[in-house]
């Protein structure tokens, strides 16, 4: 008898790890999307193995794709041919999305930006389209990147704009009110390692332009500055974030590489330099309606002595509350954190409510490191409040 339950012991575990091939991959809930694209972008293929992890892997990178609210799958298994059904069903989002942002600020001045973009063109992941702005001065922008458009790993992203503000410029414990204009192009090449690792390598070759308007003035700061640049890019992106449509769970880390030349190598403010930062993300759960989200980023420049430092201090970049550029630096070191909440949840729409603190500090320009970063009068926290509306 001993024997009998050893035999059926021994065959019990043998039908658990019989392997099964993948007889064939669909999917369901495709409207816009090419099939022939989510096939070349994923792992499963047909002929080959049932591998859980790939499958797992697979549904991940879905959820990671901005036309795809949410996937999941489905195993239908055959034991007499040891084949296997593999089914991914992906929710589409709507993908022609437009953006309009509307502000004030100290100075009263009234600003909106309207945009147009399109998140699944062709239905191959490819994102075109454009923006306006009126701050003060009009700018525009373009913006092309389709990530495979090579293959499964390589792709091609294109920009141009035209952007132009009223930018404060630091010198002698006074400040002037500059028009600044940047006209560049861009072309980048994409490279995905795998699933959570993405690699960009691009140039941009631009023009800056400085317009001095008012305030304070130095025989040592020129009052109008017209700079052709060389931009090289690096940049990396690890994404391990896991997507539950409004909520988000997990890390990603962004480090940024940029080393600008200048072609007018007669100017003496606008030099050469190197600029990097490193962006850590990590968003938490909290419960079935809360969501933490925090950002760390550290950043550091050529440390030039220079009115025109390349990292600013502004509301609307970094620190929300601040202000208008209120400084600039040559390093940075900002931490944004929040907690979000759903108030109103029906059908596609979703009401957030968030309180956040933001908080950071910087390098003065030629200003030591460590001294400054820790200097009190550099240092700003601003808490607030706000709402976040969010279609599923």
């Amino acid at each position: 008898m001993r024997f009998v339950y050893i035999v059926l012991f021994l065959c019990n575990m043998l039908s658990y790890s019989q392997t099964y091939t993948v007889a064939s991959l669909d999917f369901t809930g495709l409207k816009k999307t090419k099939a022939s694209y989510i096939r070349k972008i994923t792992r499963t293929k047909p002929q080959q193995l049932l591998d859980s992890v790939r499958i797992e892997a697979d549904i991940r990178r879905l959820k990671q794709l901005p036309f795809i609210s949410y996937a999941s799958y489905t195993v239908e298994t055959n034991t007499a041919t040891q084949k296997a059904k593999v089914t991914y069903d992906l929710k589409e989002n709507f993908t022609i999305i437009p953006a309009v942002s509307i502000w004030t600020s100290d100075s009263d001045e009234f600003a909106y930006r309207l945009g147009l973009f399109e998140f699944n063109g062709l239905g191959r992941n490819i994102t075109i389209g454009g923006f306006g702005q009126q701050d003060i001065f009009f700018s525009y922008g373009f913006r092309f990147r389709a990530p495979n458009l090579f293959g499964r790993r390589l792709g091609l992203a294109l920009n141009y704009q035209d952007f132009s503000s009223e930018e404060p410029v630091f010198f002698n414990n006074t400040i002037a009110e500059y028009k600044y204009q940047n006209r560049s192009s861009e072309v980048s090449l994409l490279y995905q390692l795998n699933f959570t690792n993405i690699v960009e390598v691009g140039i941009n070759y631009f023009n800056e332009k400085y317009e001095y308007l008012r305030g304070a003035t130095d025989p040592a700061i020129p009052q109008n500055l017209d700079v052709d640049k060389i931009q090289y890019k690096f940049l990396y992106t690890y994404n391990s974030l896991e997507y539950n449509y409004q909520y988000l769970e997990g890390w990603k880390n962004i480090l940024t590489v940029q080393y600008v030349h200048s072609a007018d190598p007669g100017q003496e403010v606008l030099n050469d330099f190197v600029i990097a930062w490193n962006d850590i993300l990590y968003f938490k759960r909290i419960g079935t309606t809360g969501n933490f989200a925090s950002r760390l980023r550290l950043g550091i420049a050529t440390n030039d002595e220079t009115p025109f430092a390349p990292f600013s201090v502004d509301n609307n970049l970094n620190i929300r509350g601040v202000g208008n550029t209120i400084d600039r630096g040559t390093a940075a070191i900002v931490l944004n954190t929040e907690y979000r909440h759903t108030l109103f949840e029906k059908k596609w729409f979703v009401l957030q409510g968030n309180l956040f603190i933001d908080s950071g500090t910087w390098r003065n320009p030629g200003g030591a490191l460590a001294e400054d970063l820790t200097d009190v009068r550099n240092v700003r926290v601003y808490p607030g409040a706000g709402i976040r509306l969010i279609h599923k």
